[in-house]
């Protein structure tokens, strides 16, 4: 793994495959980093013979920080301005991708991801050869919310006393309530994601800011109806976090896209659904290659 700047911030990225291959760029979701990646995904794609770009967002993982605190009420009602928003998270894959001299990439990008793949493919769509929106949504005012238990995720505190052991609780804890029930990862599974998470890096206010960055840019309707990239939407059926309707909204707002829905999975992409969603990349992309 090494960094560059991109957009004018310094992005860690780790890149996989060769450079003459198409490539790829993952977008990882809220307060996750490169490394949670499963590594049969990463392979995966590089053996389907992808250039498979990863990196972390800004303020997670090993890239860039910013400073200040949000009021994530207070971006709301627009009385209080976010550091940034999506679009210069949008941005910031655009410079990631100028500075390993990428003109066009396929992009998959999960969550959070996904809604700053959404600005990227109706703004510069340009530089994107297909676009899968993952587990994501358009944020349209009315959509189901989730539930209250992975709501609460989003925002557990911890016992001070506990100290860092309490934090891994949690974050494992988060894992199982949004994990995909028909594909269920063990306690040590849990466990071990945690511990490598928190021993890399934890900037709880950087999870804020990316929350006031979402907040901060409203819903995303006209801009998905403008959207021109090819355009493959999947949602697990049983995802407790952004509900089976918000993907389904999605792909009924962005013009000719694809959907599809993935029985037993929750909000993450366990490694019993990586065969299944490289599948899904290697169809699409391929049938874009065919003459019309």
């Amino acid at each position: 793994m090494t960094s560059l700047i991109a957009n004018g911030i310094q992005l860690e990225f780790e890149e996989r495959g060769s450079t003459n291959d198409p490539a790829i760029v993952l977008v990882r979701g809220l307060g996750t980093q490169l490394i949670d990646w499963p590594e049969a995904f990463l392979s995966g794609l590089v053996s389907a013979g992808f250039r498979v770009i990863v990196f972390d967002n800004r303020d997670v993982g090993l890239s860039q920080k910013f400073l200040g605190l949000p009021n994530i009420g207070n971006v709301a009602n627009k009385t209080e301005t976010a550091p940034y928003t999506i679009h210069d998270m949008a941005n910031d894959i655009v410079g990631l991708m100028d500075s390993l001299g990428i003109d066009r990439a396929h992009l998959f990008a999960i969550s959070m991801g996904g809604m700053i793949g959404q600005v990227l493919a109706a703004t510069q769509g340009h530089r994107l050869r297909s676009f899968f929106s993952v587990m994501s949504s358009s944020s349209r005012k009315g959509l189901p919310a989730a539930t209250p238990e992975a709501a609460a995720t989003l925002v557990a505190e911890t016992d001070p006393e506990a100290g860092d052991e309490g934090i891994i609780a949690a974050t494992a804890e988060g894992l199982r309530v949004c994990g995909s029930p028909g594909y269920p990862l063990t306690e040590t599974e849990r466990d071990r994601i945690a511990r490598n998470r928190h021993k890399r890096d934890y900037t709880p206010n950087g999870v804020v800011r990316q929350m006031a960055a979402i907040v901060a840019g409203g819903n995303r309707i006209e801009l998905l109806e403008s959207i021109k990239v090819p355009t493959m939407v999947i949602h697990g059926a049983d995802d407790p976090l952004i509900p089976l309707a918000a993907g389904k909204d999605t792909a009924e707002t962005i013009p000719g896209a694809h959907f599809e829905v993935i029985q037993g999975m929750g909000h993450d992409l366990p490694e019993g659904l990586v065969s299944v969603l490289i599948e899904l990349v290697m169809q699409f992309t391929g049938s874009l290659e065919q003459p019309l």
